[in-house]
């Protein structure tokens, strides 16, 4: 069995025994030396299924759910073959070609092609939204061999005449469906009508809907289809529960799951929603960080980090971050507004149980949402446990093993929180009040949650330590079992729905 594999390469599930190696399939020496380094030896069935059909230039389909192992079964035949025909590198006209869906995703991809290119004597780059363009402009006039870029900003550059696709050797399309979801098909269309129509195509896809069929029947010519898994597998190493609450109840139940050790991940199905609740665990004393669309990029590039590597525990999230991203041992996924779609559902969920390790998943659910959770449930494939409960129920602490520490937010932190201002405007408003003698007093103490960060993030996403100090500095906290909902009676005056 391989070993344990870089985050973003990280799938759902171990290789089986007797996978084939990398060598076995027809990976160059280099490569395969170059995964060895990082523990990957071994093949994952996505791999091993497509790798044979792709290596010798046919056009490939590859079906399999987020988290499969599909980044490295189109990686290893992009650049074996640009390895294969060397040229000299022209400005503005790249390669080869991968289309993502998000920007974390062509991040992600980014890393994990760079020391493969790199091993091979090729160079590649980012193209997308939220940052600034010239930079990517200069790259590409360098000269590129593999170009990965969202769909909306590489339309921009070739528009602008910065970017020029008629060398592209090979295109890869991965989350396709996502894009079909995120209205990305026009564009994508259009791109893919600007490279050379002889050229190999890759299309990655966890479900075969009609507009992904759309780009399949256009553009790709007798395709291998190779389909090792779907959306609607079924999802054995999670434990699925929906926690039935009153609207009052569930920011309180939702701040003593967030508390527990390990890390969380909490999703809305607003931008507005996630910027709120993120404030409102922030003040809660949660270490959270929020990622959505209305970030910019190095707003979102920090936050990721910051969940990452563990200075916030909790990432409150849009379905941005349902697909393609991976963070190692994320223990817990809370569904706070339950997703429209099943599919929403199971990408989500699958953020946790990955590389074969248990999670668990909890999906609030309010009077008015019965039917609507109930349904979902059904199209999903799932069999929930339901239990309506309130806060300080035990199950709570079965579902969130580990001890919570709440802390009363400071006077300038409840205002900042009702004001909707960032944990470091609340941070400031504290030391201004401080300075003129109307503080919370010095002898306050902040304890430790066990296994946890003592530093929060602030919804812009200032780093995840402005909190933190005002719960050293400014707040009291309370360590006990259902402390939550001593947090929502005392520390605010009253309850507030997420």
């Amino acid at each position: 069995m391989a070993a344990s594999r870089p985050s973003s390469l990280d799938p759902t599930t171990p290789a089986p025994l007797g996978a084939p190696t990398f060598a076995d399939l027809g990976v160059p020496a280099v490569l395969c030396r170059q995964l060895a380094a990082d523990g990957i030896t071994t093949a994952f069935p996505i791999q091993a299924s497509t790798l044979a059909d792709s290596l010798a230039g046919r056009d490939v389909l590859g079906r399999g759910r987020t988290g499969s192992g599909k980044t490295l079964a189109f990686l290893l035949p992009v650049l074996t073959r640009l390895a294969a025909s060397p040229g000299p590198r022209q400005a503005r006209r790249p390669r080869a070609l991968v289309l993502a869906p998000t920007r974390e995703l062509a991040s992600q991809i980014h890393a994990a092609a760079e020391p493969l290119a790199a091993a091979l004597g090729l160079r590649t780059t980012t193209v997308f939204g939220g940052v600034g363009a010239n930079p990517q402009i200069s790259a590409l006039r360098a000269g590129v061999d593999l170009l990965i870029a969202c769909p909306g900003r590489l339309a921009d550059h070739v528009g602008a005449g910065h970017a020029d696709l008629s060398r592209i050797e090979i295109t890869v399309l991965d989350e396709a469906d996502h894009m079909a979801d995120l209205g990305f098909l026009p564009v994508v269309r259009r791109l893919l009508d600007q490279t050379p129509a002889a050229g190999q195509r890759l299309l990655f896809s966890a479900t075969l809907d009609a507009g992904v069929d759309v780009l399949v029947k256009r553009y790709l010519h007798d395709a291998a289809t190779h389909s090792v898994d779907s959306i609607t597998s079924p999802v054995t190493a999670m434990d699925h529960h929906v926690l039935h609450v009153s609207a009052g109840d569930r920011l309180p139940v939702l701040v003593d799951l967030a508390a527990a050790p390990g890390r969380t991940m909490v999703f809305t199905r607003t931008k507005h929603g996630a910027k709120k609740l993120t404030r409102q665990l922030v003040a809660a004393g949660v270490p959270a960080v929020e990622l959505h669309g209305n970030l910019a990029q190095n707003a979102r590039t920090r936050n990721l980090a910051a969940f990452a590597g563990g200075t916030a525990t909790t990432l409150v999230a849009t379905d941005i971050a349902a697909r393609g991203i991976h963070v190692d041992d994320v223990t817990l996924v809370v569904h706070a507004d339950p997703p429209i779609e099943h599919k929403a559902y199971l990408h989500r969920s699958g953020r946790t149980a990955r590389a074969g390790a248990a999670g668990t998943v909890v999906t609030l659910m309010t009077d008015d949402q019965v039917g609507d959770v109930r349904d979902l449930a059904r199209k999903a494939g799932i069999a929930p446990t339901t239990t309506r409960l309130a806060p300080g129920h035990p199950l709570l602490q079965t579902l969130a093993p580990g001890e919570r520490t709440f802390r009363y937010p400071s006077a300038a932190e409840a205002a900042a929180a009702k004001a909707g201002l960032t944990s470091g405007a609340a941070e400031r408003q504290r030391q201004g009040a401080t300075r003129s003698g109307g503080g919370p007093r010095a002898s306050s103490t902040s304890a430790k949650r066990t296994g946890r960060s003592s530093g929060a993030g602030g919804a812009g996403g200032r780093g995840a330590t402005s909190a933190g100090r005002s719960a050293r500095q400014a707040g009291s906290a309370i360590a006990r079992p259902g402390g939550a909902a001593a947090f929502s009676a005392r520390g605010t005056g009253r309850r507030r729905s997420a």
